[in-house]
C-alpha cells in the first residue's frame, strides 16, 4: 500500500460521494430531468456495477480467497462473503422505515409543509446510510486495484445523481430554498468518504487475502443488490422500460469494452 494509492482512493471516494450535489443541481437550474434520462442513467448505473461486480470484484474474492484457503474451500468462502454482502446491506435496506427508504416507491403529494420537509431530511439520513458502504467498496477497490475502482467510482457516481435529486426537490418544495435542497443532497454524499475511512481505520490492522477476499465478496453483493433492489426497479419505475433496458446494455457494453482495452 502506498501514498499514491491511498490518495487515488481518497480521491475517487471523495468524487463519487459528492456527485449527490450533482443531482442537488437540478434544484439550482429549477428544472426536472426527463424520465428517459433518468431511466437510461440509473439502468447505465446498474449495468456496470452488475458486469463490475460477477466479473471482476467477485473473481478477485475467491482469487483472494484460495491464495488463503485452498482451491475448494476458497471458491465456498467467496460465495459466502458475497452473500454476506447481500445480508447485511439488505437488513440495512429493511431497517429504514419505508416511508423514507430511497429503495421503496412513497406518494409525496398532498403532504403538507412540516412533513415534506421531515421527509426530506429522513430521505438525506436514509440515503447516506445506504451511501456508507459504497464509500467502503470505491476505496478498498483503488486500494487493492485502480482498474477495476475507476469504473465502480463511475457507477456508484452516476446513480448518486438521482438519489441527490430525491433529496433536494423535497427540501426545495418545502423550504422554498433552492440552497437547502442543493445543500442536504451535497450532505448526503458525505457518508462515502466517511465509509471509506471507518472501513479503513477497522480493517487496516487485519488486511491481507483473507481479510480482501472478505472485503471484495461482500462488496460484490452490496454492488448486486444496489443494482437488483434500487437501481433496475426506480429506473422501470419511470414509465420508461426501454430506456432502462438500453441503459442497462449500454453500461454493460462500456464496462466490457473497458476491461478488455485495460
Amino acid at each position: 500500500m502506498t501514498t499514491s494509492s491511498l490518495l487515488l482512493a481518497s480521491t475517487l471516494t471523495i468524487a463519487a460521494g459528492l456527485s449527490t450535489s450533482i443531482g442537488g443541481l437540478v434544484v439550482l437550474k429549477k428544472k426536472d430531468p426527463s424520465a428517459t434520462f433518468l431511466a437510461a442513467a440509473l439502468g447505465f448505473s446498474a449495468g456496470v456495477m452488475l458486469w463490475v461486480s460477477f466479473l471482476e470484484i467477485l473473481p478477485e474474492a475467491s482469487d483472494q480467497m484460495v491464495e488463503r484457503l485452498g482451491d475448494k474451500p476458497g471458491q465456498w468462502a467467496a460465495v459466502g462473503a458475497f452473500f454476506l454482502g447481500v445480508l447485511i446491506i439488505g437488513v440495512i435496506d429493511r431497517l429504514v422505515p419505508t416511508a423514507v427508504n430511497p429503495h421503496e416507491s412513497h406518494e409525496v403529494g398532498g403532504v403538507d409543509v412540516a412533513k415534506l420537509r421531515k421527509m426530506g431530511v429522513l430521505m438525506a439520513v436514509a440515503i447516506g446510510i445506504h451511501n456508507f458502504p459504497e464509500g467502503f467498496a470505491t476505496f478498498l477497490s483503488a486500494l487493492e486495484s485502480p482498474h477495476i475502482a475507476i469504473p465502480v467510482a463511475v457507477a456508484i457516481a452516476i446513480h448518486n445523481i438521482p438519489e441527490g435529486i430525491s433529496v433536494a426537490i423535497p427540501l426545495w418544495q418545502a423550504t422554498g430554498s433552492r440552497f437547502q435542497g442543493f445543500k442536504w443532497a451535497t450532505l448526503t454524499g458525505i457518508a462515502e468518504p466517511l465509509g471509506a475511512l471507518v472501513g479503513f481505520l477497522l480493517l487496516m490492522p487485519v488486511m491481507g487475502p483473507l481479510t480482501l477476499g472478505i472485503a471484495f465478496g461482500a462488496v460484490a453483493g452490496i454492488m448486486v443488490f444496489i443494482s437488483l433492489d434500487e437501481l433496475l426497479p426506480t429506473a422501470v419505475s419511470t414509465g420508461k422500460h426501454h430506456a432502462a433496458v438500453y441503459g442497462l446494455l449500454a453500461g454493460m457494453l462500456v464496462m466490457a469494452v473497458s476491461l478488455v482495452l485495460v
